[in-house]
């Protein structure tokens, strides 16, 4: 009969660590342009919940949802899980997540402002930042990675540029 020690086909694991070898965190990306969006997005959609608990919590929901799904991307790309689904189009999966947070966070800020508490008039102001840096990070988005790419090599008679 066999051991426990001879079915295992490796070294033995070293702590609890070692069943989460598949989730360990890229700290380049999570400094670079599209890690530091995606934090900027996460914080300023928590600082709008809390700006939305304390005055209107009828617009609570959109923000959470927004927070979760901010952070969703962030640990799938922090941790280059997206790469196992590689059927899904992540660019333009992320694309359209700013996209929908755009249309629902101005929808959801002009809604807001106009109760005139102290509370969601900031959520208003934190609204309007977070959609300009949502706008952002589409545009770049859609600039690096789903832009159709024109060709380097056009001289001057092909560019029709007579």
């Amino acid at each position: 009969m066999l051991s426990a020690r001879d079915r295992r086909d490796g070294p033995p694991a070293e702590g609890a660590a070692a069943g989460l070898q598949g989730f360990a965190v890229d700290k380049t990306f999570l400094s670079s342009l599209k890690g530091i969006l995606l934090e900027t997005e996460l914080a300023l959609t928590f600082i709008i919940f809390i700006c939305f608990t304390a005055s209107i919590s009828a617009y609570m929901a959109a923000a959470l949802l927004e927070f979760f799904i901010t952070l969703a991307f962030l640990f799938l790309y922090a941790t280059q899980y997206y790469l196992r689904f590689d059927r899904l189009n992540w660019p333009c999966l992320d694309f359209l997540r700013c996209v929908s947070a755009i249309i629902i966070f101005l929808v959801v800020s002009f809604a807001a402002v106009t109760s005139r508490d102290g509370a969601a008039i900031a959520a208003f102001v934190f609204g309007i930042i977070l959609v300009s840096v949502f706008a952002y990070d589409a545009f770049k988005i859609y600039r690096t990675e789903m832009a159709p790419r024109t060709t380097q090599g056009l001289s001057h008679e092909e560019g029709g540029l007579d």
